[in-house]
């Protein structure tokens, strides 16, 4: 066929559909020639130009006549050096590192490595054509009717974030329709939205959409990829999550879904995987980068025939790089700008700050960030550590950026189980964690806090089982991680003893109902509300089945779970006393014009006076009273008025046996009343009027609020 190339422009990237035909642009330092490939809908090739632009290191060409629903791809010569860092193999069909869709599976019985796979020499180059094996790109329609949508904008101090896989989420769920389930339009479903209102949640974290590819490894066995952390295309939704086809019916189908969650007053965030990609080490397939330019977009060794390794996945983007922080940073800014989401969840975001080979808050990568006004108001959130050595960042990402509390998770953990020297940190983690985060000027809205999340057990399994169960992945047991400070309450499993399923129902109420009354942000793992349990799977990334897919026929203690998680956070967000947006000081606050001091925050023995510092330290107290002051949040609301809320007094007790508490003196005077109650499993809301000495019973806590309301821009 024969087609009009006309000479086009170098920016933007990608594929730019317009009128009278689409724009193309790639960049490649090293190549020397790029042939642009054009396919039919079964994946045939038709026909191909030669793109004869080259400005600025970018190939590029205008096609007239290509419309939305073209597949392509590119083909890049170049020198075969592998020794020097440079793999162009153009026997070899590549995705456009800007595609805005992929159509297409990879398939691991063809040619796609650039390589001689056959004998694993990677210096050795394979001319066979890989077109068949590797999926296509496709020309996508940009226009779409947002109409009035807006973002939320929610404050992170005031959300409530659910993690939630796009697919598990309402693929089993009856009342969606089946067409629906397990798609972007089923989470969007008016059903699906209206479980969310209910629950509570501000926020939906969604499990990796950027597309990605299935490992041949679990190909081999007959297993797919679930959790997606092995992108292909950093600017196209994953097609597998879309109903409508994947011809750029998942681009329209994503952005409905983001309207619709939009119009509830829910916000999108993204978990993005910028730090490696699906094309593993120098043995891995060659499907986009790789054969683009290799050495721009991968850290290599000192041998450069080698890749740096921070993420445990073969490889580690070059971020150093000019061009591959541009390409995260339009990647960033299309799924703002384009796709309407509201955030980020960077995963292993340490390798991205990345300088020669320690983390530093100074990289070009967060100095890109900071400067940039489309993301100036946008949620950043780091998964603060990475697989290499020096890591592990919690509490050192800089401002503007909130953190995966890997602490806290690992904190509230042991101290519900009852291990000793808890209770110090316990006590950090609970009020916002400012040993992490005050020291630079961040807020307790900087700890994402979670004590369970995609990666480990679920809430259910971290009460049932004492050891992993990986059994299922086909990997002998030997994934997953083998530290999980989870506890069975005597028995591994699913068990007919009432006594141990009281224990397991209490536990889980102490598990949320602490992560709903700590300072900073809860993230509620999708499925803990109901108890959702991987059979004590501890790794569940490959388990696209029952395993992991939400199980809607709730019975009477997952409905009691519900409804009891339901609830606390509908206390949580009606109470900015149990979400601050200030560190909690620990201190006496004199209020201008009054004689009296009134502490903040206070910590309490089981006598009603104050923890002594060598309480702090012991091994032996698991058991703790916090009073949160109301009066003394020292923020003003949207017109000027002090914030004024309820007092809270909340009881901790992990041990074994019940503890007798004396109650401190109401700070309102009007006395205290129990809202909850981890011990009253059937009715833990239960109201009651304590006089001067309550019990709270073993591994359970009690939770009171001063009696009288309290309104806003009341003074003291």
């Amino acid at each position: 066929m024969n087609r009009t190339l006309l000479p086009g422009r170098p920016y933007p990237l990608g594929a730019t559909c317009f009128d009278k035909g689409t724009n193309f642009a790639i960049y490649s330092e090293g190549a020397t020639r790029v042939d642009l490939c054009f396919f039919d809908a079964e994946g045939k090739q038709t026909d191909w130009v030669t793109l004869r632009e080259r400005t600025a290191y970018v190939w590029h060409g205008f096609l007239l006549g290509i419309q939305p629903g073209q597949l392509y791809g590119y083909r890049m010569h170049g020198p075969w050096e592998p020794e020097k860092g440079h793999r162009f193999n153009p026997a070899k069909l590549l995705v456009d590192p800007y595609a805005k869709a992929i159509s297409g599976k990879v398939d691991w019985k063809a040619p796609i490595f650039g390589h001689d796979a056959a004998s694993g020499d990677d210096l050795k180059i394979d001319n066979q054509d890989s077109a068949a094996g590797v999926p296509k790109c496709v020309v996508v329609d940009p226009k779409f009717d947002w109409g009035e949508d807006r973002r939320p904008e929610q404050p992170l101090a005031d959300s409530v974030v659910y993690e939630v896989h796009v697919r598990g989420f309402s693929i089993r769920n009856p009342g969606i329709p089946e067409q629906l389930r397990g798609t972007y339009a089923g989470l969007g479903h008016e059903l699906s939205i209206d479980y969310f209102k209910k629950l509570g949640v501000t926020a939906l974290e969604l499990l990796p959409s950027h597309h990605f590819i299935d490992e041949g490894h679990l190909v081999d066995k007959g297993l797919t990829d679930y959790w997606g952390y092995n992108t292909l295309g950093f600017f196209a939704p994953m097609s597998r999550y879309s109903s409508s086809g994947d011809v750029g019916g998942q681009v329209r189908e994503f952005k409905e879904m983001v309207k619709a969650l939009h119009a509830a007053g829910i916000e999108v965030i993204l978990d993005v995987v910028y730090n490696h990609t699906c094309e593993g080490n120098q043995l891995g397939p060659m499907l986009s980068w790789r054969g683009v330019c290799n050495s721009t977009y991968y850290r290599l060794m000192d041998n450069p025939r080698y890749y740096m390794d921070y993420t445990g996945t073969g490889n580690t983007l070059n971020v150093r790089h000019p061009q591959v922080l541009k390409m995260i940073m339009d990647s960033l800014r299309y799924w703002v700008t384009e796709m309407h989401v509201d955030g980020f969840r960077f995963d292993l975001a340490s390798t991205l700050a990345r300088e020669l080979h320690d983390v530093s808050k100074l990289s070009p990568f967060f100095d890109t960030i900071h400067q940039d006004p489309t993301l100036a108001d946008v949620k950043l959130i780091a998964e603060p550590w990475d697989v290499g050595e020096g890591g592990y960042q919690v509490g050192q990402f800089p401002v503007l950026w909130a953190e995966w509390n890997g602490k806290y998770r690992d904190t509230v953990r042991r101290f519900w189980r009852g291990d000793p020297s808890q209770l110090s940190d316990f006590a950090n983690r609970l009020t916002g964690s400012s040993d992490l985060y005050q020291s630079d000027g961040r807020k307790p809205y900087a700890s994402i806090n979670f004590v369970t999340a995609h990666d480990g057990f679920t809430l259910c399994d971290l009460v049932s089982y004492n050891q992993k169960h990986n059994e299922a992945n086909k990997d002998d047991n030997r994934d997953g991680s083998d530290s999980n400070d989870s506890w069975n309450m005597g028995a591994e499993g699913p068990t007919q003893d009432p006594a141990i399923n009281a224990l397991r129902e209490r536990q889980m109420r102490n598990f949320l109902a602490t992560l709903m009354l700590s300072q900073g942000v809860p993230m509620l793992a999708g499925g803990d509300e109901v108890a959702r349990s991987q059979s004590g799977n501890n790794n569940c990334y490959c388990q696209d089945n029952e395993l992991t897919w939400y199980d809607w026929n709730l019975d009477e203690p997952r409905k009691r779970l519900l409804d009891f998680t339901t609830r606390l956070i509908q206390l949580r967000l009606s109470h900015p006393n149990l979400h601050r947006r200030k560190f909690l000081q620990d201190r006496e606050i004199r209020k201008p014009g009054k004689d009296t001091a009134v502490m903040d925050v206070a910590w309490l023995n089981a006598d009603g006076n104050h923890v002594s510092d060598a309480v702090w330290h012991t091994d032996w107290n698991r058991a703790v009273g916090v009073l949160l002051n109301g009066q003394t949040l020292e923020v003003t609301d949207e017109k000027g008025q002090p914030v004024i809320d309820n007092s809270f007094l909340l009881i901790v007790n992990a041990a074994q046996d019940g503890v007798e508490f004396t109650l401190p003196p109401c700070i309102s005077g009007a006395g205290w009343r129990q809202i909850i109650s981890t011990e009253n499993v059937d009715d833990p809301f239960a109201e009651k009027e304590p006089d001067g000495k309550v019990i709270v019973g073993g591994r359970s806590l009690l939770l009171f609020m001063d009696k009288d309301p309290v309104r806003k821009g009341e003074t003291l």
